[in-house]
């Protein structure tokens, strides 16, 4: 019997959706994973001289899966330490568990990596921990006249009037939010500016606690509009950067280095300043908490919020990500940035030597700034 064209067409189409169908059902069937999951034997991750993990790993595969698991620790710059690895065979549907005893360390941050290599599988998962931070020490003291010399800065900064000035911005507002720009005189005489946004409310006793957003390197801080509506937001853009930009108006890689050979005169002394004179002017605000200020930043911003957290005790928290500027003389040859543009800068300056430059610095390490040893 002669089979029409058009049906036969029509019927190998639908022959080749069940086969379709009937292969993805296999597959479906015959599909699984191996997944792996890693687990500190501290919730935190900071031990006291060893460190403890469980690498837990489970097939769901058909299939056995045969192969090795091991770890890498290295230094927080990647230098080799301790590695260790076990052969193991993971049935099919099944889990194990392998514990790993990292022998003893010294006190300090370390990076490690859990590795799985089997028959279908090949992963690596990361993670840091910490051996007792509470003696991490630095091998560089602080200068003997420290404490005096940001005392002399701080002394400064409070002979200079700071016309705090809060100009409503209504096009800003939103619908939770009204936006003010503020501006202050700073250290030199410096204007700086910035943004405050409070949450609208019709009780005009009600105060706020204060997030003080303090800025990355050469960033323009915007107003922060969307967070909690018990928090008033400030965001403050310190001289040189975005709108306090004027006297100090560098290309991108110079500011770090600016006035880096006179520690008397170096952009971060300022810079420092500004965030103190920013927290004057939130205790100069009656609808301000006074004793509820959170200062948070990361890279440059991380930095300065060590800096004001220890340079100031209005601050009740800190919040700092990924800071620049920490134990500085340890950073030499092992941070790519920003010591390499001040390596690079120090290179062209006649006279300038980078131990000059490095006690100069002594009095901005955030680590110096922060603890007191």
């Amino acid at each position: 019997m002669k089979i029409p064209g058009k049906i036969l067409m029509i019927f190998c189409f639908l022959l080749a959706v069940v086969c379709n169908a009937f292969a993805g059902n296999l597959q479906v069937k015959a599909d699984g994973e191996v997944s792996t999951e890693v687990v500190a034997h501290d919730r935190n991750a900071i031990f006291n001289g060893s460190a403890y993990f469980t690498f837990s790993v489970k097939n769901t595969l058909g299939a056995d899966q045969s192969g090795s698991v091991s770890y890498l620790v290295t230094t927080e710059t990647g230098s080799k330490l301790f590695t260790k690895s076990i052969n193991v065979k993971i049935d099919r549907n099944s889990s194990a568990d392998y514990d790993f005893h990292i022998p003893d360390l010294k006190p300090g941050f370390y990076k490690v990596n859990f590795m799985i290599n089997v028959s279908d599988y090949d992963d690596t998962t990361r993670r840091a921990f910490g051996i007792e931070p509470e003696k991490i020490m630095s091998a560089y003291a602080r200068p003997a006249d420290f404490d005096q010399f940001w005392q002399n800065a701080k002394d400064e900064l409070a002979k200079v009037k700071p016309n705090f000035k809060i100009t409503p911005m209504p096009k800003m507002n939103t619908e939770n939010r009204d936006v003010y720009q503020i501006e202050m005189q700073s250290l030199d005489n410096y204007t700086i500016r910035g943004w405050l946004t409070i949450p609208k409310t019709t009780d005009k006793k009600r105060k706020f606690a204060v997030l003080l957003g303090l800025p990355g390197y050469q960033v323009d801080l915007d107003p922060i509009v969307g967070l909690d509506e018990d928090l008033a937001i400030i965001t403050l853009n310190t001289r040189g950067q975005g709108t306090s930009r004027g006297p100090i108006n560098t290309r991108r890689d110079e500011f770090i280095f600016y006035h880096i050979a006179d520690k008397e005169k170096y952009v971060m002394r300022g810079v420092i300043m500004d965030c103190i004179r920013c927290v004057d002017f939130i205790y100069a605000q009656p609808n301000l908490q006074h004793d509820n200020i959170l200062a948070s930043g990361g890279s440059m911003g991380g930095y300065l919020a060590i800096a004001l957290a220890g340079l100031d005790n209005r601050i009740n928290l800190c919040s700092s990500q990924n800071p620049i500027l920490c134990d500085i003389r340890n950073l030499v040859g092992e941070v790519e940035w920003p010591m390499s543009s001040i390596t690079k800068f120090v290179a062209t300056q006649p006279g300038m030597t980078m131990d000059k430059v490095l006690s100069n610095l002594d009095y901005y390490d955030g680590k110096k700034l922060r603890c007191k040893y």
